[in-house]
């Protein structure tokens, strides 16, 4: 499971927070979502 913490929304927010299966499907969604972004294992 790959955790995503987005620290520029506020607890609570539904983008605060993403879940992924693993690292590879993390790495998609941000490709296309937030090529910025980076999620840790």
């Amino acid at each position: 499971m790959t955790v995503f913490v987005n620290t520029s929304k506020q607890i609570g927010d539904k983008d605060h927070v993403k879940l992924f299966a693993n690292v590879d499907a993390a790495e998609k969604w941000f490709e296309v979502n937030d090529p910025e972004g980076v999620a840790l294992e």
